[in-house]
């Protein structure tokens, strides 16, 4: 009895041999590839947006500056990044080239980009950044020689909320990388450090990105709220903003949907927004175009904001979901008197709402805004026309 005992141990302890050696072989094929491609990975960087031909001047040789133009768009994301250039967007980039090009010699000459993000699918993956993204870009720095600034969408740097969530390390890393010769450096009065937040002043205008994904952190939240404080209104009249969610919307991402995002921008930065007279902020997340206007009141007297959702610039076009429930921002807001207005909603129809970017020209304290469509979207006029005042006039 023992004896057998004995010899079903020793078969037992020969099949358990086998099948540690056999998974040992099976690991060491699964982890040497999982190895092989994490180092494939890992050698792969995203290569840095190039510098434009004409970077901004410093700001005090720019100080006298009140008429020229600037190009705001977002969501170029495509269905081919990592392994083709995002065709819809080139066709944005194309359009924009022709237009730098035809304003050049104008009173009102591009002097730079701001992208309100989602620039790929993945940002984690760096193929993707140098295959279908940044090749595009470098076109607009080096033949449109254009600064281009680009705040971070969800796509780029995760979904996550908060600035320490995890997922949000290597996607963050290959964003930085790429916009690191674009946008100020660490150390710079204009960057907050470690953050996808900066500012820049042109001519008469003062321009603010940030990171709306994590819009609840306090961090983030204080440098903005002192970026703002510290600008000086003599000099800048206009004050613009731009990030990727936006805090009025109504396609999938906004309507009876309110994203945690959305309620931090209409809990903490609209107010902080009303009180130091921003004039318009740019949005995207959306794959539509959009425009709400804000009026309220204070000391001074009555103000008017500009909210504008441009995601068209190539990723999967959205439609008009329904308008978002408002109520309790406007009582939260009673004591600025503040009234909302939907001036153009988009359409129902995917097809009706076109690839597009818009071209702003600022002339003194007044703003004008152009809406270029294009491939089947041209003559795509949301105001009876392509263009509209940004002001009560």
């Amino acid at each position: 009895m023992i004896r057998r005992r004995m010899a079903v141990a020793a078969m037992s302890g020969i099949g358990v041999v086998a099948a540690v050696a056999t998974g040992l072989m099976a690991w060491g094929m699964v982890g040497r590839g999982a190895v092989a491609q994490a180092q494939a990975q890992e050698a792969e960087r995203v290569t840095p947006i190039k510098a434009p031909g004409a970077p901004l001047p410093d700001e005090a040789a720019s100080a006298g500056v009140k008429k020229f133009s600037f190009i705001a768009y977002g969501d170029t994301r495509g269905r081919r990044d990592g392994t083709a250039i995002q065709y819809e967007h080139s066709l944005i980039v194309d359009s924009m080239l022709a237009q730098i090009k035809k304003l050049q010699g104008t009173e009102y000459p591009v002097r730079f980009v701001l992208q309100s993000g989602d620039a790929v699918q993945h940002g984690q993956n760096a193929k993707e950044w140098n295959v279908s993204f940044t090749p595009l870009i470098d076109r607009l720095t080096t033949e449109g020689n254009v600064p281009y600034f680009l705040a971070p969408g969800n796509h780029d740097v995760s979904s996550a909320t908060t600035v320490d969530a995890p997922q949000r390390g290597p996607a963050l890393k290959n964003y930085l990388d790429a916009v690191s010769e674009l946008i100020p450096r660490d150390g710079s009065a204009h960057r907050l450090a470690g953050y996808p937040a900066f500012s820049f002043g042109y001519g008469n205008t003062f321009v603010l990105g940030f990171d709306a994904n994590i819009a609840g952190d306090e961090k983030q939240f204080a440098w903005v709220k002192a970026q703002l404080a510290g600008v000086d209104r003599g000099r800048y009249t206009n004050i613009i903003v731009f990030c990727h969610q936006a805090p009025f919307s109504s396609g999938p991402h906004g309507g009876p949907k309110v994203e945690e995002p959305t309620v931090e921008l209409r809990n903490k930065y609209m107010p902080l927004f009303q009180a130091n007279h921003v004039r318009a902020v740019f949005s995207g997340h959306e794959h539509l175009f959009e425009h709400w206007v804000e009026h309220y009141t204070d000391a001074s007297g009555v103000h008017r904001m500009d909210l504008v959702v441009s995601g068209g610039g190539g990723a999967p076009i959205y439609a008009y979901t329904g308008e978002p429930n408002l109520d309790e921002y406007l009582k939260a807001n009673e004591g600025s008197k503040v009234k909302l207005e939907h001036l153009v909603k988009p359409a129902v129809e995917p097809g009706l709402n076109p690839y597009h970017y818009l071209i702003v020209k600022v002339d003194g304290e007044k703003l004008e805004m152009q809406v270029e469509a294009v491939d089947w979207g041209r003559g795509f006029q949301p105001y009876r026309t392509n263009q509209v005042a940004l002001g009560d006039e």
